[in-house]
């Protein structure tokens, strides 16, 4: 197994600092970049030691505090293990911050953290991909169609609303995208129904974007999660499958 670096680093934005984690293979050599945009649990150990499992397959992965405008992380006061059906105080802390990061603030910030791979010695040269988890999944489609000149693949999982009628939702920039697209749907996900998931595939297809949609079935919204209630294990290791075989195709 590959040993790999983790370290906490800053982030200037424009409108602030993010704190971030990045984690590489630990041999001295620059290793191609993937921007892992977390769920809206926030940045946290288990969200680490994802990005070190990406890094153990040879890449240097940067996830972002997103929600860095509210504080450094941990952003929430979370348990070791979190179920919301047991303490939905918790969804009273992250609903207000997760409704506040608009798509506006989405992409400007997309744009430092792909300037800080490209300027990164950490990161080999050329374009970069994208993962995200839930709330995640929007940003990384967000930044795919907003720099289509740095994101040559982008991968979503569990998502929630990437195709609905607001005027900036996330599946409206799928005509600028240039990279290839996979998306993990859960099929026990209200906020990823159906009507929205057909949206998302029409509007692939249209815009001619290399992709692949799947739905995995009995898997619930967050199922990557392993410190989740939502988690699901053979939904999480078929995801790190087509994860990983999307970027062996990439890089």
């Amino acid at each position: 197994m590959t040993s790999v670096q983790g370290t906490a680093i800053d982030i200037t934005t424009e409108d602030g600092v993010a704190d971030a984690y990045v984690t590489h293979p630990d041999d001295g050599l620059p290793h191609p970049g993937v921007l892992l945009y977390m769920d809206a649990f926030g940045l946290r150990p288990h969200l680490e030691s994802m990005a070190d499992r990406l890094a153990e397959a040879g890449y240097t992965v940067l996830v972002p505090n997103v929600f860095y405008r509210h504080g450094r992380s941990p952003v929430f006061d979370l348990p070791e293990f979190i179920d919301p059906a047991a303490r939905p105080q918790i969804w009273e802390q992250v609903a207000p911050v997760m409704m506040s990061h608009t798509s506006d603030l989405a992409v400007r910030d997309a744009g430092a953290y792909l300037r800080w791979l490209a300027d990164s010695p950490l990161v080999a040269e050329g374009k970069v991909a994208v993962t995200g988890y839930c709330m995640g999944a929007r940003l990384a489609l967000y930044t795919a169609g907003s720099y289509p000149d740095r994101v040559a693949a982008m991968a979503g999982f569990h998502g929630g609303h990437l195709a609905t009628d607001a005027p900036d939702s996330p599946h409206t920039v799928i005509p600028n995208v240039t990279g290839e697209l996979y998306f993990g749907h859960a099929d026990e996900d209200p906020s990823m129904p159906p009507e929205q998931q057909r949206l998302l595939e029409e509007t692939l297809t249209a815009a001619g974007v290399r992709h692949r949609c799947e739905v995995y079935t009995g898997a619930q919204h967050g199922y990557t999660q392993a410190d989740t209630a939502a988690y699901n294990k053979e939904g999480a290791e078929r995801h790190w499958a087509a994860l990983l075989d999307l970027l062996g195709r990439t890089f």
